[in-house]
């Protein structure tokens, strides 16, 4: 297998390969009026299923990219952050049966793209309340868990 494929739907292409330009780091090596291809060569796919109560819509909970080293969290959320996005910060939180240091931007659809390094397993689902691992019974559901 070459490549993972993601095909996402966008209303505004311009925003949309000025945000991914940011966030990849790469040019788009193809550009139509309505469309637009970035390749990359790494990283993989960390893919997860994520159990809700009900479901409706949109089947996508979230992205993400796994890292190899907490100083590429920093590294990758600074130079975002000087891109001008607004990363929204989650570090030694426990969440998917995992600790983990992260961080969240969000394209201008609304899809939100976690860059995390998991520092080890747990057996709980999560520890302490995030935006990442909310329970689904809970008034406030983000739908976001790695």
């Amino acid at each position: 297998m070459k490549y993972v494929h993601v095909g996402i739907n966008v209303t505004n292409l311009e925003k949309s390969i000025e945000f991914y330009q940011k966030v990849f780091g790469v040019d788009p090596v193809k550009v139509k009026t309505d469309y637009a291809k970035f390749l990359l060569e790494n990283p993989g796919l960390n893919f997860t299923l994520n159990v809700q109560n009900a479901v409706s819509g949109n089947q996508v909970n979230h992205f993400g990219f796994q890292v190899e080293s907490a100083e590429e969290i920093v590294t990758h959320k600074e130079r975002l952050e000087k891109e001008g996005f607004f990363a929204r910060e989650e570090m030694a939180t426990t969440c998917c049966y995992a600790v983990q240091d992260k961080f969240w931007v969000t394209d201008p659809e609304g899809n939100e793209w976690e860059f995390f390094y998991t520092k080890a397993d747990s057996e709980f689902h999560k520890i302490e309340f995030t935006s990442c691992c909310v329970d689904s019974n809970s008034e406030v559901n983000k739908a976001s868990c790695c």
